[in-house]
C-alpha cells in the first residue's frame, strides 16, 4: 500500500520535472529553437489553435525561424499573435511564409529571461510540494482507517521528502543549465 503511494508520488514529479524542462525549453536563448513557439496560440477562425498545428516552422539558420501556414489566410493572425507573445520578437512576411530573426540578446533582457526561468522553475517546485503533500495526506489516512502504524507511517514521510527533495535538486539542475545557457554570450 505505502510503496503504491511512493511510486505514484514519483511518477507525479517525475512529470513536474519534465514539465518545467518543457517550459524552459519555450524560452528564448540566443539561437533559434522551434520550441520558442510551443507556446504560441493562433485565433484561428474563433479557436485557440497552437501554432505547430497550422504551420511547418523550420529553422534555416541559428538566427532565424521560418513558419510557412498550411492556409496561407493566417499569416496575419499568426504574426499578430508572435508579436503580442512575451517573445519580444518582430516578425517579419513575404507574403507566404512568417521569418522571425532571432536578435542578440542584450544584457537587461538576458537577466528578464533568468526572472522568467526562476519563477517557471519555483512552479516546477510547487508541484513537486504539492506532490509531496498529497503523499503525506494519504499517508495520514492510512494511519487513521488502521491501515498503517504510526512507525510506518513516519518511515514512509521520510522517503516522500526524500524523494521530494532528489527531485527539487534535479529542477535546481535543470534551472542552472538553463540560466548558464541565457547568459551565455
Amino acid at each position: 500500500m505505502i510503496d503504491e503511494l511512493l511510486q505514484d508520488a514519483s511518477r507525479r514529479m517525475d512529470r513536474s520535472i519534465e514539465s518545467t524542462h518543457t517550459e524552459f525549453n519555450t524560452v528564448r536563448t540566443g539561437r533559434a529553437s522551434t520550441a520558442l513557439l510551443d507556446r504560441i496560440e493562433i485565433d484561428y477562425y474563433g479557436t485557440r489553435t497552437p501554432l505547430k498545428q497550422l504551420a511547418t516552422i523550420n529553422v534555416p539558420d541559428p538566427r532565424t525561424l521560418s513558419i510557412q501556414p498550411f492556409d496561407p489566410g493566417s499569416l496575419k493572425a499568426i504574426e499578430r499573435a508572435i508579436q503580442e507573445s512575451e517573445l519580444g520578437l518582430q516578425p517579419s512576411n513575404d507574403g507566404k511564409v512568417v521569418r522571425l530573426p532571432i536578435p542578440q540578446l542584450t544584457e537587461e533582457r538576458r537577466k528578464e529571461l533568468v526572472k522568467v526561468v526562476r519563477q517557471l522553475a519555483e512552479d516546477g517546485r510547487i508541484a513537486v510540494r504539492n506532490v509531496r503533500r498529497d503523499a503525506i495526506h494519504h499517508l495520514k489516512e492510512l494511519v487513521v482507517n488502521g491501515e498503517v502504524g504510526d512507525d510506518d507511517e513516519r518511515r514512509a514521510e521520510e522517503r516522500v521528502q526524500k524523494l521530494t527533495d532528489e527531485h527539487v535538486g534535479r529542477i535546481d539542475e535543470l534551472l542552472k543549465r538553463k540560466e548558464a545557457e541565457i547568459m551565455e554570450v
